[in-house]
């Protein structure tokens, strides 16, 4: 187990907490970041290979994307130990216990994530009354279902073309990550005009340099098959997407999936990136030294967290989606344009966008840690 304190400099995190129940095969890890600004929201991400390194960087990934998205929230995440494809009557013991074990952690709003989704949300709230995300049902925004981080993506991706010579109309797309972000970010994408040539999951990946049918794409995942099915395109490797050309690349999957030995097979000028943490810092360097254009993850997919932060606080479907293409739009135009300004790295610009408000708000805390 690694130690806690290795992760520690003067934002966080303010506690980690693990999680173990041997007699169900319960094994989890929260990690809350930093609440000055208020209490954290993040997902609960379910893999059988998380670890407290990946919560920690989750974490802190939310901490900065709250802040910049102006949510009145600080910073968390959980990870449960375990294969998101169990049988439900498996899984859905599992996530209670994670919820009742973390019952008295009320500084830590649960959310859906990386294999779990609206249901494992409902029963969370069910356990402890404290989670985002929810079914329609129980008074949620289902932002999984409706999309709500792929909306975000578009936007953020339509304000960075103005600094290219494209627009959306026709650009070619690349989504690494074909599930509940990278599928509603190909819709939204699709609907503007752009052309999707490749996608992947865990399964595989396809590949049709004359665009791919992504309604189809997205009926053959609600029913549980492979895009790699798709008989309209070359199947490939999962990993060969990368070698892909396109205009748009948009990492919908796992961390450092672009990394100092595979960023020269890289051939885009902009990538949006749907996940936390896709690239590592020196892959991010090289790109941006190639002249290839990123928006910073925490940037480009806040759609579902303020969607999430949104439904918290009662507001409707339409409002959150309001606020989603205001705030993202924003905040995309804001960050491009400082580091025009400045000549550095987007990443630097937003982080430190983002570290500035939460600075403040410590500022007005007793325990200025925290």
């Amino acid at each position: 187990m690694e130690d806690a304190f290795e992760f520690a400099d003067d934002l966080g995190p303010a506690k980690i907490v693990h999680v173990h129940e041997p007699g169900i095969g319960l094994r989890g890890t929260l990690v809350v970041d930093n609440v000055a600004i208020g209490p954290s929201i993040g997902g609960l991400r379910m893999a059988p290979d998380v670890s407290t390194a990946e919560c920690f960087r989750l974490a802190r990934a939310m901490t900065l994307k709250n802040a910049a998205a102006g949510l009145p929230h600080g910073g968390g995440k959980s990870v449960l130990y375990g294969d998101p494809g169990m049988p439900v009557e498996r899984k859905e013991p599992l996530v209670r216990a994670m919820a009742c074990a973390l019952r008295g952690c009320d500084d830590y709003i649960f959310g859906p994530d990386m294999g779990t989704d609206e249901t494992c949300m409902a029963w969370v709230r069910s356990e402890i009354g404290r989670a985002v995300g929810l079914p329609t049902e129980v008074g949620g925004i289902p932002l999984d279902e409706l999309g709500a981080t792929g909306f975000g993506l578009c936007h953020a991706a339509e304000v960075a073309t103005r600094d290219l010579d494209f627009g959306l109309d026709g650009a070619r797309v690349v989504v690494q990550g074909f599930g509940s972000v990278g599928l509603h970010a190909a819709r939204f994408l699709d609907e503007r005009g752009a052309r999707l040539v490749g996608a992947s999951d865990s399964r595989g990946a396809v590949v049709n340099p004359a665009g791919l049918d992504v309604e189809a794409l997205c009926e053959a995942k609600r029913s549980g098959k492979s895009v790699a099915d798709h008989p309209d395109g070359e199947k490939r490797d999962r990993e060969a997407l990368i070698d892909v050309e396109c205009e748009i690349w948009v990492p919908a999957a796992r961390p450092d999936v672009i990394r100092e030995d595979n960023v020269d097979r890289l051939s885009t000028r902009l990538i949006v990136s749907g996940a936390n943490i896709p690239i590592t810092d020196g892959a991010e360097r090289i790109l941006h030294e190639r002249g290839v254009l990123n928006v910073p993850d925490f940037i480009a997919n806040a759609g579902g967290v303020i969607c999430a932060a949104m439904e918290y606080h009662g507001a409707t479907r339409s409002a959150a989606f309001a606020a989603i293409e205001e705030r993202i739009r924003a905040n995309t135009a804001e960050v491009l344009e400082q580091s025009r300004r400045r000549e550095v790295l987007p990443r630097k610009a937003a982080v430190e966008l983002a570290v500035e408000r939460v600075r403040r708000a410590m500022q007005w805390r007793r325990w200025s840690i925290f």
